[in-house]
């Protein structure tokens, strides 16, 4: 998008004044938006953008500016406003000389959206509407949406690198509300990743809408769940909503070194059950987290955060790797260049285990058993956690027993992650939009059939 002669002087001026590295992001996207409500189609949104961003850090700080004028004397403007904050006594003139690579990971695209018509989409969107609102009458609210986005991005930096990528996302979800007199619930269904259209081939919008409605009705004829401790079984259908809250921000880097998580300080130390082993992995095909490279132009690779209990490894950006004098581990992600780059999780998961995951539910005779967790809330100093489940059944003699409606898991993550006592072999991922400082980020999360003996359970209903 702009020649490697300009860029090269944009990197010099921005160092003009010192510093000990600078960067730029170019993005150019273009993205489309269906959503569908009240049995009609609402929205249907189509856009293109296109900017940078650069940036330089000095005395281990960020300073950053964007603009969606790619002309050089622009940008070159924002590169001396930029170097204009940087106090350096005798600045050592750069002298560049950039390298171009490319990223030795590929992710093909089967199906292009940008070769697809805005007609077909709608389509797609019409057909979840239909399926949805078909399964039952006390189905009274859809909702779908849709959203392709193409991203093609170009980074350069002053160790002479220069690198491309495109990245194709693809997000759809539907969400249904069902009543019956008084009671009203909801059910909730989402699919996404780095890929394109090939997706509804693999998983039909039929069949995510009516997950998503039979979710609804099972909840609308659920009883109140019960409260107090007892056994939580979290199947791997659930997602990795725990693992991703609980522990997945605790070891962002910037979290732990300003002493804001419960990890901090503590590489090399037990913070979980031997049999946990945490993993957070870039490079899977099809997943919402992937990327060949990360938004500094370092190459996306799989780390090991914990390892049967011991913490390995914290998630690294390009700063916050200089402030503990290692390396990146490829986790420096931001939402478009009009935000800087901070460490970011990508796919993360617990590894499986041994266990068959209907044992675990024989060797259980009274607990809950949560198929799909919903929102919740992690405080990463202390690791206290509040997690709603949207979908949760109670465990009687060892068997898979009644529905049950709002229940919620109160606990600490580091003292769930020691307790758990049981690993399936299976693993299932769900897929989000990851929130942090005011950006977010598209992220997938996993984990087997986990058991943990004893949590707190919130609920209406009296004890099992």
């Amino acid at each position: 998008m702009i020649p490697p002669e300009s860029i090269t002087k944009i990197l010099q001026k921005a160092l003009s004044s010192g510093g000990a590295f600078a960067d730029i992001f170019i993005e150019r996207s273009s993205s489309t938006t269906i959503h569908c409500e009240d049995d009609k189609i609402e929205k249907v949104i189509g856009g293109t953008d296109q900017g940078a961003g650069i940036r330089i850090i000095y005395n281990l700080k960020t300073i950053y500016g964007y603009t969606n004028d790619l002309r050089e004397p622009s940008l070159l403007e924002l590169a001396g406003a930029l170097s204009s904050a940087v106090k350096e006594e005798n600045p050592r003139e750069q002298t560049l000389s950039l390298t171009r690579r490319w990223p030795s990971l590929s992710f093909p695209i089967l199906e292009p959206p940008t070769n697809v018509g805005t007609a077909a989409k709608v389509k797609v969107v019409e057909r979840a509407n239909k399926a949805a609102r078909q399964i039952d009458p006390r189905i009274r609210q859809v909702k779908v949406s849709y959203r392709d986005r193409l991203r093609e991005v170009t980074m350069a930096n002053s160790e002479d690198l220069l690198c491309e990528d495109q990245r194709t996302e693809i997000l759809f979800l539907v969400q249904v509300v069902a009543a019956d007199g008084q009671i009203i619930q909801t059910g909730y269904e989402p699919i996404g990743g780095f890929q394109g259209l090939e997706i509804f081939s693999e998983e039909p919008p039929e069949a995510v809408a009516q997950r998503a409605a039979r979710r609804a009705l099972t909840m609308l004829e659920a009883h109140p769940a019960p409260a107090g401790r007892m056994t939580v079984i979290l199947s791997s259908q659930a997602g990795g909503t725990m693992i991703h809250e609980a522990i997945g921000h605790g070891l962002e880097a910037d979290l732990a070194q300003e002493g804001l998580s419960v990890y901090s300080r503590r590489l090399g130390e037990r913070i979980a059950s031997p049999l946990i082993t945490v993993i957070d992995d870039a490079t899977l095909p099809k997943k919402r987290g992937s990327f060949a490279i990360d938004d500094e132009g370092i190459e996306a690779e799989r780390t090991v955060l914990v390892e049967e209990g011991i913490l390995k490894s914290y998630l690294y950006d390009r700063l916050s790797a200089m402030k503990d004098s290692t390396r990146s581990t490829g986790n420096g992600r931001r939402e478009s260049y009009q935000h800087k780059p901070i460490p970011r999780m990508t796919n993360t998961f617990i590894c499986p285990g041994e266990s068959d995951p209907e044992a675990i539910i024989r060797a259980t005779d009274k607990g809950l058993l949560v198929k799909k967790m919903g929102g919740g809330q992690v405080n990463t100093v202390n690791g206290d956690f509040v997690f709603e489940v949207s979908e949760g059944y109670l465990i009687e003699g060892g068997a898979i027993g009644p529905a049950v409606r709002g229940a919620t898991l109160i606990g600490n993550g580091p003292r769930i992650l020691q307790e758990i006592d049981m690993v399936g072999s299976d693993l299932g991922f769900g897929i989000g939009t990851c929130g942090k400082d005011g950006q977010g980020v598209p992220v997938s999360d996993a984990q087997p059939t986990l058991r943990i003996p004893e949590i707190v359970v919130g609920g209406q209903g009296s004890r099992p």
